[in-house]
């Protein structure tokens, strides 16, 4: 097992290789990883989960919405089993809060019928449209006007760094090999397959593309063009800890042709956020906020949760999703090629990570990947970053046995040397100020790293020698 993120890659053949370190190639890798074969997992660049995946709304989904009878539907109700008792064994934050899918007007009143036996086709029949003294009573910060709501009380929030980062680091212990900083810029196929990587040539009999927004790009390099991703950014607004007490549900809109909408909901972390907007764009790196994305969503989230809007502003961030045009994933299989491509993941890639890492491994078994010999991996246990659960400053067995819990140095989210250090001695440690950031969550409050900025990157600088 390694990571690697410089220099010439290693020699001879990967059985297989992961092209994607997103929260679904690295959850594909951790599923090949029970399998006796050499797997790499590739990834462009310095950390995991650092593309689209780091940028995801955080909802696991029950896939209440998903159009029936999609591939979509069924990896998402798979998936979200699988995860939530992965999450619960692996310590990644997870809360139950259920959502409520708010109506405003006479058009989406009308709506949630719909929603609730497209709920029901989708496997999923614990929703109920309830009336607007409900949700008002279950709601009271919410803006006038509401005229009922489709109570879903399966959907959760959950951490999507932690999730990302605990199937790296089972892959990485269980022998894949990842590679950072290793992007694809050819592709010859054959038996095997030659790579041409920004760190030198890869060889693999088997391939996977995880690709995320490129994903059509490696496809076409393999001579296919099966599907076309077009970004679709989603701004988001995320409010201070101090917000938390405003909103006690995933408050989602009627959906529409662009997706989900704008939703107002609780993080794991203790914030509100406010997003996502949907942009198509044609720019692919265009991960930047614009003032009239943030004025849209001001506007949207002073109807939901007025009194949102009084509150401090932590942060605002913009993540871009492989949109393809399509209402289901574009997940295809060349046997005679040994290829498998995995495109036009949206934002329920992180609750069908599992089911879609399985189903990718049958696809391959199709193409005469041998996967006999599966084991059960080494148990991996994550560090909690989530709120509602016992984090180190507030330990005092932790403290007593390793003084450095108690030691802040990121008050505003009351991050410890000793969670700075761990991470940095991880299995798959940070390539950057942001990955660390990810990891503990240093740098990630109110003051965005003003007061403690200097001594995390000191602790980072250091830790790296």
């Amino acid at each position: 097992m390694s990571v690697t993120t410089g220099g010439a890659l290693p020699g001879g053949a990967y059985d297989v290789t992961v092209i994607g370190a997103g929260v679904v190639g690295s959850a594909i890798a951790r599923e090949l990883a029970r399998l006796p074969l050499r797997t790499a997992l590739v990834e462009a660049c310095d950390d995991v989960g650092d593309g689209t995946s780091k940028a995801n709304t955080a909802v696991l989904h029950t896939g209440f919405d998903a159009v029936p009878g999609t591939l979509e539907s069924r990896l998402v109700r798979e998936g979200q089993r699988r995860l939530a008792a992965y999450a619960a064994d692996a310590g990644i934050p997870v809360e139950p809060l259920g959502a409520l899918l708010v109506a405003w007007d006479e058009e989406q009143l009308g709506a949630l019928a719909g929603l609730a036996e497209k709920a029901v086709r989708n496997g999923y029949r614990s929703a109920r449209i309830i009336p607007a003294e409900e949700v008002r009573a279950r709601e009271p910060e919410l803006g006038p006007g509401v005229l009922g709501a489709l109570d879903v009380p399966g959907e959760s929030i959950i951490c999507p760094w932690t999730t990302t980062l605990a199937y790296a680091t089972q892959a990485v212990r269980a022998g894949t090999d990842l590679h950072l900083n290793c992007r694809v810029r050819s592709v010859t196929p054959g038996d095997p397959h030659l790579l041409g990587t920004s760190r030198g040539p890869l060889r693999t009999r088997h391939l996977v593309n995880a690709a995320g927004l490129y994903a059509d790009e490696i496809d076409r390099l393999l001579g296919h063009g099966d599907f076309t991703v077009t970004p679709r950014r989603g701004q988001l607004i995320v409010f201070d800890e101090l917000a938390r007490g405003l909103v006690r549900h995933i408050l989602l809109p009627v959906p529409g042709a662009l997706g989900k909408g704008v939703l107002v909901t609780p993080t794991v972390y203790g914030n509100v956020m406010l997003g996502p907007t949907a942009e198509d764009l044609d720019d692919k790196t265009a991960t930047g906020s614009t003032a009239e994305g943030l004025a849209l969503l001001r506007e949207k989230g002073r109807r939901i949760l007025p009194a949102l809007l009084e509150e401090e502003v932590t942060a605002v961030y913009a993540g871009l999703r492989a949109a393809t045009g399509s209402e289901d994933y574009a997940i295809r299989a060349h046997p005679v090629q040994r290829y498998v491509s995995v495109g036009g993941i949206r934002s329920t890639g992180l609750t069908a990570s599992m089911a879609i890492a399985a189903h990718v491994v049958a696809l391959l078994a199709d193409g005469g990947l041998p996967v006999t010999g599966a084991r059960e991996l080494e148990p991996v246990r994550m560090p909690n970053l989530g709120e509602a659960f016992p984090r180190p400053y507030r330990d005092a067995r932790m403290i007593a046995a390793d003084p450095e819990y108690g030691r802040i140095v990121c008050h505003c989210e009351r991050v410890t040397r000793g969670e700075i250090r761990d991470a940095l001695a991880g299995t798959v440690p940070p390539g950057s100020l942001d990955g660390l950031r990810r990891r503990t969550r240093a740098r990630g409050g109110r003051c965005q790293g003003f007061h403690c900025g200097a001594a995390v990157r000191a602790l980072f600088e250091e830790g790296r020698r």
